[in-house]
């Protein structure tokens, strides 16, 4: 069989990141069907085309409202492609995942809320909790309500009126925990701008291992001490441990979107479907 393309957009900007290779590690999983080709779209201008079925788009650093006018252009160009795309076409839909950066910027693109910069920088595990259209969204089959998420920003999006199930895209489909300390909007954590496109404000790639590893490097560690209390590094090192919190959203989100790609594809092609 003739195997499906993927992209992969790197939007780091030359910034060392363990969310990319845990990306390519998902996709290499599923090998057999995929091939795959990565882009480094901030650092050197590179902007996949339509020959791909599917792309995952990364997170980054930096307001996504400041861009270079150059790469930022071409982006949202990419993004527009896909969509008439999928307008002209009944069949062979291209699907597309968002991730932090990447979402924010699909926020831009679809007009999607309101992005803003945080009070102050949201930096650990948290829990976010589904709405209605959450709870029916199949990429979220298998996790609990809340789902436990790794969530690094400077931004939010916010959003009225998401919690009821609704047929009408965009779908919010999580939101951040709510806080009763503060008398402010809950940011929005994810959201299905179309029935392909995908988008979440926290990292699905994350993983307990090398996040593990990563906070436990004494540069880090004191990082993090410094700038968030030891108290919050003590409870993120106790969250990646838990086998069902980072560790299960990692095993289920991108796993899930793969495969719907993959059965697609498949039945597209041969009119067979192949995925677990």
């Amino acid at each position: 069989m003739k195997k499906a393309r993927l992209a992969i957009l790197d939007m780091n900007n030359n910034t060392p990141n363990l969310g990319l290779a845990s990306i390519v590690q998902h996709v290499e999983a599923c090998s057999e069907y995929f091939d795959y080709e990565i882009f480094d779209v901030r650092g050197k201008n590179q902007i996949p085309g339509l020959e791909f079925d599917a792309y995952i788009s990364s997170g980054g650093p930096g307001d996504p409202r400041e861009e270079d006018g150059v790469w930022d252009v071409n982006f949202y160009a990419w993004l527009r492609s896909i969509m008439d795309f999928n307008t002209a076409h009944s069949d062979q839909k291209k699907h597309v995942f968002l991730i932090c950066h990447s979402f924010q910027m699909g926020v831009l693109f679809f007009q999607t809320g309101f992005l803003r910069k945080r009070f102050h920088i949201s930096f650990g595990i948290f829990p976010c909790y589904l709405t209605g259209n959450g709870i029916h969204e199949k990429l979220f089959d298998g996790l609990p309500n809340p789902i436990y998420c790794a969530d690094f920003r400077n931004y939010e999006v916010v959003w009225p009126h998401f919690e009821s199930k609704s047929d009408v895209y965009p779908k919010v489909l999580a939101v951040e925990q709510l806080d009763v300390t503060k008398d402010r909007e809950r940011a929005i954590m994810a959201i299905r701008f179309t029935p392909e496109i995908i988008g979440t404000q926290f990292h699905p790639e994350a993983y307990a291992e090398g996040m593990y590893q990563y906070f436990n490097q004494e540069e880090r560690s004191l990082q993090v001490t410094s700038e968030h209390g030891e108290a919050k590094l003590n409870q993120m090192i106790r969250d990646l441990k838990h086998p069902k919190k980072i560790a299960l959203t990692n095993q289920i989100i991108l796993p899930n979107f793969l495969h719907q790609c993959i059965d697609e594809y498949y039945n597209q092609k041969e009119g067979i479907k192949v995925s677990a």
